[in-house]
């Protein structure tokens, strides 16, 4: 068991089909859906996005709970699941 086990998301977003800057802007629409203190999951894939949506996230305030590949043995570019607390 990890330690995100225990996290019940209160929003799932799979944007492992788009490219940059949509990748951000559709996590951004979902920031704003959300309240203080809520927790969403973001499917991923692609080195840019995979560097520009944790770094964005943080960049508002927001916190990053976990990043890790989807499987054990994805790929470092490959679909990744990130999950983050709005805390502003």
């Amino acid at each position: 068991m990890s330690e995100t086990d225990h996290i019940n998301e209160n929003y799932f977003l799979d944007i492992s089909d788009e490219i940059c800057p949509m990748t951000f802007v559709k996590a951004k629409l979902l920031i704003e859906r959300m309240a203080v203190g809520e927790t969403a999951r973001v499917r991923l894939q692609g080195a840019e996005p995979l560097d520009n949506v944790p770094r964005s996230i943080k960049d508002y305030g927001h916190e990053i709970v976990s990043i890790a590949g989807e499987t054990t043995d994805a790929p470092a570019d490959g679909i990744h699941i990130l999950i983050f607390r709005k805390t502003e």
